[in-house]
């Protein structure tokens, strides 16, 4: 789909989204502008929630839409919308992050895959970090605290990179 209607479709996610978070933004293709997008990815803090049969908050919301991996509570959830021509659906990747982790998970999830890989990862592998979990470890194993993506850069010791440059 062309960037505009994947960006109203992932906006109107958020604000539905939004009021059970701490914190919520659009990640993926969209935040790097691509102006083809496959899916929609959002990552979240979100507020305290109940799962099961008197589900609330982020785990409500997201209940109503078709789950095709990722059961409450979780890291990472995948659902599918319906599209607003009723056609086809969309795919919609639900990542979920803490204060301390954002800045790693955000980055990561803006991707470019190739990018995050041969830029992000491999930076923090030649510095001696490893990522297990969704945290970054240092080489005494102790999770290292990442709450936004300028301190990924800072670690790495690499240039911070605006969205719609990370592209390889």
């Amino acid at each position: 789909m062309i960037l505009s209607q994947a960006l109203e479709i992932a906006g109107r996610v958020k604000s539905e989204l939004a009021p059970h978070c701490e914190r919520i933004e659009i990640a993926g293709s969209i935040r790097r502008q691509k102006p083809d997008v496959g899916d929609i990815e959002i990552v979240c803090i979100p507020k305290p929630y109940e799962t099961g049969l008197f589900a609330s908050g982020i785990a409500k919301v997201a209940g109503q839409w078709q789950k095709v991996k990722g059961e409450f509570p979780c890291l990472y959830t995948q659902r599918i919308l319906p599209h607003p021509d009723g056609d086809h659906f969309i795919k919609l990747d639900l990542f979920i992050a803490t204060k301390d982790n954002w800045g790693l998970i955000f980055a990561i999830r803006t991707g470019s895959a190739e990018y995050s890989h041969r830029v992000l990862a491999a930076g923090w592998v030649r510095r001696g970090y490893w990522s297990v979990g969704g945290e970054l470890h240092n080489h005494k194993g102790d999770i290292c605290e990442i709450p936004e993506e300028r301190d990924l850069f800072r670690l790495i010791g690499i240039p911070f990179c605006k969205p719609e440059d990370r592209n390889l």
